[in-house]
């Protein structure tokens, strides 16, 4: 390796205070042994504050992706997160724990199904596009698994609360981003939705839903108090 080269590699600071440069394959078993010790998607930002300087760390975790593309696990990018998981095509093989929570009922997959796609979403909103109400329990559920999260307040009378989705639900159902989300022609072929829907009829993509929207306020735990959806202590109320 010619001293040009050597300069371009990665550099790690030794106890000593001394830099020294680590090969490519080094620093890819670094970001394969962060993501693999962690039980949550690792982000990106973490990555770089503990590779070594220099790193581009989504060449790295592209190439680790490739490398693990054929085999029974798989390495994902959800969002800005990378994690561990078991290829799609060999669940069937995983067992399910017998105590496997109880699947979501119809009027839930809905609920989660319109906060994906209109978010952000009021209950109000909700129970418009449902054409019947919505129970907290319903809610509630969504929020305990750890899919739907209070995003902000809407800037209109009484400044409802809006709700989103989170990076769990994007793990959980295996997508990258809310792009992924199925589409028109996806939902009709696994009947999901009636071949004789209105002419001009599209499915609503979220965009930039990590940023409150043009009518959005912050929301803050006071509010979530004064509105009974935490209590004091700072926990969710149950």
């Amino acid at each position: 390796m010619t001293p040009d080269e050597d300069d371009d590699l990665p550099v790690m600071e030794t106890e000593e205070g001394e830099t020294e440069p680590m090969s490519l394959i080094e620093v890819e078993r670094i970001a394969e042994a962060l993501v693999f010790a962690s039980s949550e998607p690792v982000p990106e930002a973490f990555l770089s504050e503990r590779l070594p300087r220099g790193t581009d760390v989504g060449a790295v975790m592209r190439r680790l992706m490739e490398a693990y593309a054929p085999r029974g696990v798989n390495l994902i990018r959800t969002g800005d997160r990378w994690a561990f998981r078991t290829a799609a095509d060999l669940s069937f093989v995983i067992r399910k724990d017998e105590n496997e929570a109880k699947k979501l009922s119809r009027a839930a997959l809905e609920v989660l199904a319109i906060i994906a796609y209109h978010q952000p979403v009021t209950r109000a909103e909700i129970e418009e596009i449902r054409g019947v109400q919505t129970s907290k329990g319903t809610l509630d559920v969504l929020m305990e698994a750890g899919w739907v999260r209070f995003r902000g307040r809407r800037r209109t009378p009484g400044r409802p609360v809006t709700l989103g989705t989170t990076v769990e639900f994007l793990d959980h159902f295996g997508l990258e981003e809310l792009r992924d989300l199925p589409g028109l022609e996806e939902l009709k072929a696994a009947g999901l939705l009636s071949g004789r829907i209105p002419p001009g009829f599209a499915i609503p993509i979220p965009q930039n839903v990590d940023e409150l929207a043009e009518d959005e306020d912050p929301i803050t735990q006071l509010d979530l108090e004064e509105l009974g959806l935490l209590t004091p202590g700072g926990e969710a109320d149950e």
